[in-house]
């Protein structure tokens, strides 16, 4: 065989097993909320080093980080907000679980938390002029040793770990495979564009990617515990009974809103259920997952079809969120709503120019959603990115996508996305300030 043939087809399976070890990085199952989770890993370690339950837990956390962990259910618990998951971090938690710290937690040991909390013995603060996602957690023992854990970069990166001032873990982006370009020592930087997404997905052996299939057990399962109880603000539920009476239509735009929503108010009120997350967003992965399920059973698609589908949505997703940040001022259901609509897109026939379409389409219409931290509501704002999704899909099947000469796109679908990403982080920093301080004003 040809040097120049035997060099192409090894350059391809290498760019095909760095997507797919990206898919299997930022495609993992969280259980509960990713940034109190995150929280709670934390503490766990921190724990864990100390070697007792310590008696008083203080956290150190980026704006951003605070702003998503005061508001959302903390799964087993009947709590909201960062102090409860603290403390079950700090009398239960697991660090080797990763984002499944809290995973199994019993009730000897919530009630040991809560008690905990109610003591005052959890401290929470805001550390400014750090990383956008930043966790420092310090736990102090009965002996008056003090250890400390430090997550940054990634809500599952436990970067430094000390005790009595002595480090004993110190270290950047552990085995990690990340689209984002941030130039720290240990990221592995794999290039995206729309098109190169598009080939991978459709050409890539079924066996290799049958893996994100997972997607759906685990964020189906906890769509229909939404849709059977009631969690949160109910809005999956609800909608349901509306197509279920006849008031609403039983489309596939309603489908896949409501199957897409009642996970989220599950997940948002603390069902103890896990979910796959995508960029380190349990809501972001059920966006990026339902609907294109929805779609793919709609029109009883194969399931190599939905699977490539699948990948086509999550890995669209974990390239947007690259301009973004992990945490914004914007909110990721746009982006993982984006990814969806290009799933929904291929199962319908279309191409990757008809993804790029979605994009514009997208980006075009719900870009100023605003990201004021994790809570029930969020499960309106992701059935309203499905519904976006839906249509921007449609419109582009039929050749339609906004101009151009409209704002913020660009006849380039990758310079539309950065500058998505532009308005997301330099454009609305100030936003993100003011988001904060009404917040925090609140309490």
């Amino acid at each position: 065989m040809p040097y120049k043939l035997i060099h192409l087809i090894c350059g391809k399976m290498q760019t095909f097993q760095a997507y797919i070890d990206l898919l299997k990085s930022e495609v993992v199952p969280a259980f509960g909320c990713t940034e109190p989770i995150a929280v709670a890993l934390a503490v766990a370690k921190a724990r864990e080093v100390l070697q007792e339950t310590p008696e008083q837990v203080e956290l150190f956390l980026s704006p951003n980080i605070f702003k998503n962990g005061m508001g959302v259910g903390i799964p087993g618990t009947g709590m909201t907000g960062l102090p409860i998951a603290a403390a079950l971090g700090a009398v239960y938690g697991k660090s080797s679980d990763c984002l499944e710290v809290l995973k199994d937690v019993d009730v000897k040991s919530v009630e040991q938390a809560k008690q905990m909390v109610k003591e005052s013995r959890v401290k929470v603060g805001v550390k400014k002029d750090t990383e956008i996602l930043y966790i420092e957690a310090i736990c102090s023992g009965s002996n008056g040793n003090v250890a400390k854990a430090i997550i940054t970069t990634r809500h599952s990166n436990i970067s430094k770990v000390e005790l009595n001032g002595d480090v004993l873990e110190c270290s950047a982006e552990v085995n990690s495979v990340t689209n984002e370009n941030s130039g720290k020592p240990g990221s592995v930087f794999v290039s995206l564009s729309i098109d190169e997404i598009f080939k991978f997905s459709t050409t890539a052996p079924f066996a290799d990617i049958e893996f994100i299939l997972q997607t759906v057990d685990y964020n189906l399962k906890i769509a229909q515990e939404g849709l059977a109880n009631d969690y949160g603000l109910m809005v999956g539920k609800k909608l349901k009974k509306y197509v279920d009476s006849g008031v609403l239509s039983d489309d596939l735009m309603n489908n896949a809103m409501l199957l897409t929503a009642a996970a989220s108010d599950a997940r948002m009120a603390g069902c103890p259920m896990p979910v796959m997350s995508n960029s380190g967003s349990g809501n972001q992965g059920i966006t990026a997952t339902l609907p294109v399920y929805s779609t793919a059973k709609r029109f009883n698609s194969e399931p190599e079809k939905l699977a490539r589908a699948l990948v086509l949505s999550h890995l669209t997703a974990i390239h947007i969120k690259r301009y973004l940040g992990r945490l914004s001022a914007l909110c990721g259901c746009v982006v993982a709503a984006a990814g969806a609509g290009c799933g929904v897109c291929y199962l319908m026939g279309g191409s990757s120019k008809e993804m790029g379409y979605t994009i514009k389409n997208m980006i075009g219409n719900v870009t100023g959603m605003i990201c004021d931290g994790a809570k029930e509501g969020c499960a309106l704002k992701v059935s309203s990115g499905v519904g976006s999704a839906i249509q921007s899909a449609l419109l582009a099947l039929e050749g339609i996508v906004i101009s151009s000469n409209d704002g913020i796109i660009e006849d380039d679908v990758e310079k539309t996305i950065q500058n998505l990403g532009e308005v997301g982080t330099k454009g609305m920093s100030h936003t993100d300030e003011l988001l904060l301080q009404i917040m925090v004003s609140k309490k």
